[in-house]
């Protein structure tokens, strides 16, 4: 077997439609892969981003991916693999879901992935950015004002994200594609929101990893929600939650979870404005869920 493994080729995902699949090799060269059973047996599917070990075709036949190898992170929604930075796109319209937000860092953080928050369409409202990052400061999360539309701000984002392999993700009709489009002078479908109902609609329908001009950026689809996390123990919620950090071991009881409890030391932080109180409450909200899950897991 070992024989046979060092004949395969070795490559990265960097998009998959329907059953077929394109790995890139380091030399640059693609491949057009299908999945063995093996793995539907095995429970996995192949995400774009994943490093494999493949057997490509001859002539116009496609290869089979025979090996996907340990992976360092993995989203699920937006379905990703090895993802180190993950930017999250926010924009004053559609009205910024920063639930859902704080659900994608919370997962990110989890698996020790970097977060950025890019705030676009700051040409719609200038002071909306300065907003975001008083909720996130005391998180440390990196907030960068941009417009994809008047291509603002775009450097140092394009900076921050040099060096790793970022996932673009957030809500539908945040202007994802579009601030691709402006990072790496690209021409992705865009769409517009709708008047109706002022959310987004869904332009992208699969994740895609683009590289150019030294960057590794997957374009994902945009989504709205984002199902609480199964099998979660309520006290690891606060262990992802940066700005707690400094307050563990302070409160009353050894156990607070800050919710709420007398003593509570994050409470405290945040009544001094050391935490953002929104940030907090949002925190309560996803614990009262994680707490629901945890009592039912077992029905």
């Amino acid at each position: 077997m070992s024989e046979r493994r060092e004949s395969f080729l070795q490559g990265t995902l960097i998009r998959g439609i329907g059953s077929f699949y394109t790995a890139k090799t380091e030399d640059g060269r693609c491949y057009t892969l299908r999945c063995k059973k093996k793995f539907r047996r095995m429970g996995i599917s192949p995400l774009t981003g994943d490093d494999v070990l493949f057997t490509p075709g001859e002539a116009e036949e496609h290869g089979w991916i025979e090996e996907i190898l340990p992976r360092k992170t993995v989203c699920l929604r937006p379905p990703a693999a090895n993802v180190t930075r993950l930017v999250i796109v926010l924009a004053p319209v559609p009205e910024a879901d920063l639930l859902l937000a704080d659900r994608m860092i919370s997962r990110a953080t989890a698996q020790g992935m970097d977060v950025l928050l890019a705030v676009n369409k700051t040409d719609l409202d200038p002071s909306f950015s300065g907003r975001i990052a008083e909720e996130y400061r005391a998180a440390g999360i990196p907030v960068f004002p941009v417009s994809a539309r008047e291509k603002t701000g775009l450097e140092p984002l394009k900076a921050a994200m040099r060096g790793a392999l970022c996932c673009l993700t957030g809500q539908s009709g945040a202007g994802k594609s579009t601030l691709l489009n402006a990072l790496l002078d690209l021409n992705l479908e865009t769409g517009d929101i709708s008047r109706k109902i002022a959310r987004g609609k869904n332009t992208t329908r699969r994740t895609e990893l683009i590289e150019r001009d030294g960057l590794k950026v997957m374009d994902t689809a945009g989504f709205s929600l984002l199902e609480p996390e199964k099998q979660m123990e309520p006290e690891k919620l606060r262990e992802r939650y940066p700005e707690f950090r400094a307050y563990e071991g302070k409160c009353r009881f050894r156990e607070c979870l800050h919710d709420r409890e007398p003593g509570c030391a994050v409470q405290e932080a945040s009544d001094r404005g050391m935490i953002h109180p929104d940030r907090l409450e949002r925190y309560r909200l996803l614990l009262a869920e994680i707490r629901e899950e945890w009592r039912d897991r077992y029905d």
